[in-house]
């Protein structure tokens, strides 16, 4: 039987991965979160994939707070560039292959087209310099390898679709930027493409996102309808709402990554936006 390691395993990304492979008799998950691994400790992670041998490792681990990563940039290099060097040293030694998940924020958010994986990064603050680094060590360490860079990430657990819907519940009105454009991503969708992606020799740099895009706004307004809720939404514009909340993080205005790779080297296609959305409003 076939062990794949999978760090994170209590968040979104980590949740779904272990739905995805629910029933498997050729795999074994070997579920690790932070109790259970601290990917930054280099003699932790050597033990464990020496100990497992696993044929896979997947890192759903990651700093995502992107406003606390900008006050706490230690930490996030720490776990988003440190961690993912650690885990790419333990997989080369043990011939493991190795997902490592990152993110739209690798870019600087000024494009006027969709990202293709062979764009010029140009990382948008700590939490997207830190994940670029995480990139680069991976890149440099390991050696079978796939770097998938997701966007608007929502699943099980914290995210902005749950938190409309929180607010909905008591107010008939909300505001939501409208100027920063976007995929929304579902976790099952990405899971997915992991699963795809890994017994595969296809090794490399990924996007990996839903099809489509929209703006936060837009987003809200398709998760009140689908919910068949009758809260308004207003759009904003970013420094309106920066005036609002000072201390948050720069994003980038424009983040939409095409899946450029996986068109043109397999035939996995991720599901559109709207669709995804509306298959996750249905377990409410």
């Amino acid at each position: 039987m076939k062990k794949i390691i999978v760090t994170g395993c209590n968040g979104q990304l980590g949740i779904a991965v272990n739905k995805q492979y629910a029933g498997c008799s050729d795999i074994e998950l070997v579920n690790t979160d932070v109790a259970e691994l601290d990917i930054t400790d280099i003699d932790r992670v050597m033990e464990l994939v020496r100990e497992v041998k696993p044929y896979g490792i997947i890192n759903c681990a990651a700093h995502t707070n992107v406003d606390a990563c900008e006050t706490d940039a230690d930490n996030a290099y720490r776990i988003n560039a440190i961690g993912a060097r650690n885990l790419a040293i333990a997989s080369r030694e043990t011939g493991a292959r190795l997902v490592q998940v990152s993110t739209d924020y690798v870019f600087d958010g000024k494009a006027d087209r969709p990202y293709l994986e062979f764009d010029p990064t140009a990382s948008h603050g700590v939490y997207g310099a830190s994940k670029l680094a995480g990139e680069n060590l991976v890149k440099e360490f390991a050696q079978n390898y796939f770097i998938i860079r997701t966007a608007w990430l929502y699943g099980e657990g914290k995210n902005f679709v749950k938190t409309m819907l929180r607010l909905s519940e008591t107010n008939s009105k909300v505001r939501v930027v409208n100027d920063q454009i976007g995929t929304p991503t579902s976790a099952d969708e990405l899971a997915k493409a992991i699963r795809y992606l890994l017994p595969t020799e296809n090794y490399g740099v990924f996007h990996g996102t839903c099809e489509g895009f929209c703006s936060w706004a837009d987003f809200a307004k398709e998760i009140f309808r689908l919910a068949g809720k009758q809260t308004q939404v207003e759009g904003i514009a970013t420094a309106e709402y920066r005036k609002m909340n000072p201390a948050s993080a720069p994003r980038p205005a424009y983040s939409v990554l095409d899946n450029y790779m996986l068109r043109l080297t397999s035939d996995f296609r991720f599901a559109d936006w709207k669709d995804a959305i509306a298959e996750y409003i249905k377990t409410f």
